[in-house]
């Protein structure tokens, strides 16, 4: 019976989930998501540059970065309740990257908000800031997502304590509703809200996984 038991011990280490696990730690991994990560920006470069962006691209270049900023804070939020359901702790590996490659979208969703609506004029986005509360959401997520990525650091851990470093990290709950009620307010004027109600529930599905599973691991601790 002790050899069954053993058997059967080796048959896991060997099964799918050890094979996903060696693949996800390979060394070519990371750099293979960061190149997956670069795509989108790379399809919309050259839309841009081929003239394929459709009749308005400013607009165009604009909302597809936002919705790449969506995207990415989904699978951000997803590597935790991946992690802990499929018990494969090397997924934790990819989060930083992806929280990055969010904020770098987040970025460029408002340099081509400030650059083509805005002119890169100052005054006209504090105006325009003032004017719709929808812009004043997104800058305040951008806001968040800036600390978080300017504290994303192993020094910065170091720096401010584990725990408040937690604590700091959590805010990305605070991101993902700011992200959701600005994408919300901006398809209010047109009465479009079939992919805000997607996104919508990805991330409270996310965030509830979380929250459920978090409070599973500490019931049995």
């Amino acid at each position: 019976m002790e050899h069954a038991r053993l058997a059967g011990r080796g048959a896991v280490a060997t099964g799918p989930r050890a094979a996903a696990g060696r693949l996800l730690l390979h060394p070519a991994a990371k750099p293979l998501l960061w190149l997956l990560c670069l795509l989108p920006l790379v399809w919309l470069v050259a839309g841009a540059a081929l003239d394929r962006l459709g009749a308005n691209p400013a607009e165009a270049l604009i909302r597809s970065t936002g919705d790449w900023t969506l995207r990415m804070l989904c699978l951000t939020l997803a590597i935790t309740p991946l992690r802990l359901t499929l018990a494969l702790p090397a997924l934790a590996r990819f989060r930083r990257m992806l929280g990055l490659w969010t904020f770098a979208y987040a970025a460029l969703h408002l340099l081509c908000y400030a650059w083509f609506d805005m002119g890169l004029d100052a005054g006209e986005i504090a105006r325009d800031v003032a004017k719709r509360p929808f812009i004043l959401v997104g800058m305040g997520g951008f806001a968040l997502l800036l600390v978080l990525a300017a504290t994303s650091f192993n020094r910065a851990i170091r720096w401010l304590g584990a725990r408040r470093w937690q604590r700091l990290h959590r805010s990305v709950y605070l991101i993902a509703g700011l992200a959701v009620l600005h994408f919300f307010w901006m398809r209010a004027g047109k009465n479009d809200f079939a992919e805000v109600a997607v996104y919508a529930g990805v991330l409270v599905t996310l965030l509830l996984s979380r929250l459920w599973l978090r409070r599973g691991r500490g019931a049995t601790a």
